[in-house]
């Protein structure tokens, strides 16, 4: 179970090197559009634990909730294919009482060049009654830890990211 350690500076982005794999492509030989989810949430789970020593199942299990998607926004900027080792980035940059917006992307094995994009949101739920819950408790304490503060959550609007994330590649370099 996450136990906050103020001492501790928490990452507020996780990073996985992933290679695309032939299963995942279509005939064009590039990742399949519905595939990049399973990356980018694939990629999410392995790193949360390693990073903030949590297992999203002991939230499920002590607050009897769970987070649901109920939109996504993506934009396929370029295409990943078959063989291309790429980097996936994740960061929650938002949430309130019962809200979160988790913004993943991908690049290239550099970070040169941003290829995807996407947000999702997703809904806190009570498991007994499938309706709408507040966070609480070590989940707020996770949720303020993790959060990209860097994004202004005032003036979040998903082009306005997508330029923002290639600018920050470019000044990577």
């Amino acid at each position: 179970m996450f136990k906050l350690d103020k001492d501790k500076v928490y990452p507020n982005e996780t990073e996985s090197k992933v290679v695309i794999r032939f299963q995942d492509c279509d005939p064009m030989r590039h990742l399949n559009n519905a595939k990049y989810f399973d990356y980018f949430y694939n990629a999410r789970e392995d790193q949360v634990p390693k990073l903030y020593g949590l297992e999203v199942m002991d939230f499920y299990k002590e607050y009897h909730a769970a987070w649901v998607v109920y939109n996504h926004q993506i934009a396929y900027l370029k295409p990943a294919g078959i063989g291309e080792w790429v980097m996936i980035m994740s960061r929650l940059i938002w949430y309130n009482e019962n809200t979160i917006l988790i913004e993943y992307y991908m690049t290239d094995e550099k970070k040169a060049h941003l290829k995807t994009l996407l947000w999702s949101t997703m809904r806190y739920v009570d498991i007994k009654t499938g309706k709408s819950t507040a966070h609480a408790g070590k989940i707020l304490d996770f949720l303020s830890i993790s959060l990209d503060k860097e994004v202004d959550p005032e003036n979040l609007d998903f082009n306005s990211r997508i330029k923002a994330v290639k600018d920050s590649l470019h000044l990577q370099q």
